[in-house]
């Protein structure tokens, strides 16, 4: 009975190494870059991380290297948009849903601006902002008409509107005028 009792417990033990080894290389590929086997005791840390641990950031935060001054700020991988003012406060911040195409990161202007059209899905939509075109689809910010609905979105149609809801699309058309400087960051 010993024999047997050893080798459970022996079996139980190898699981359980296996299972902490198996977890611990899952850790190690999410690391951030700078971190982990990378990382040489007493050495500097690569240029853009910090020494100290990462913290959840807050989603609302204005994301820095998003400029300077007057300008709508985009966040692709937050889908959120930030309206700030020259003094840099922040005076709105809001969620959007995202086109189906993105425009890259970087620094762009509002080129145009239309109070009501139909969107390139079909949908009636008011306040439209455009600030970039990719591969001839034009992007901007635009928000619903009141009661109209968007169909199923269409794996075929490539589409530039980013969709806020109405409150937030009057604010985007009051602030971003023709020649504001928007920012889309990752």
């Amino acid at each position: 009975m010993a024999a047997s009792s050893s080798g459970i417990v022996a079996g139980l033990t190898a699981a359980a190494l296996a299972t902490v080894g198996y977890l611990a290389h899952q850790a190690a590929q999410t690391l951030p870059a700078g971190l982990g086997r990378a990382a040489h005791a007493g050495a500097a840390p690569a240029a853009g991380t910090s020494k100290a641990p990462q913290v959840r950031k807050d989603p609302t935060a204005l994301p820095g290297g998003s400029g300077k001054g007057a300008r709508v700020v985009y966040s692709l991988r937050g889908d959120r948009v930030w309206l700030v003012a020259a003094d840099e406060a922040v005076s709105r911040t809001f969620e959007v849903d995202p086109s189906a195409v993105d425009p890259a990161p970087g620094s762009y202007s509002v080129t145009s601006r239309s109070n009501a059209v139909t969107g390139s899905d079909g949908v009636p939509v008011e306040h439209v902002v455009r600030f970039a075109s990719v591969d001839g689809v034009v992007i901007g910010f635009s928000a619903a008409v009141a009661g109209s609905t968007a169909p199923a979105p269409d794996p075929k149609i490539r589409t530039g509107g980013i969709r806020e809801s109405r409150a937030d699309g009057d604010a985007m058309w009051t602030f971003a005028t023709i020649g504001r400087k928007v920012v889309v960051v990752r």
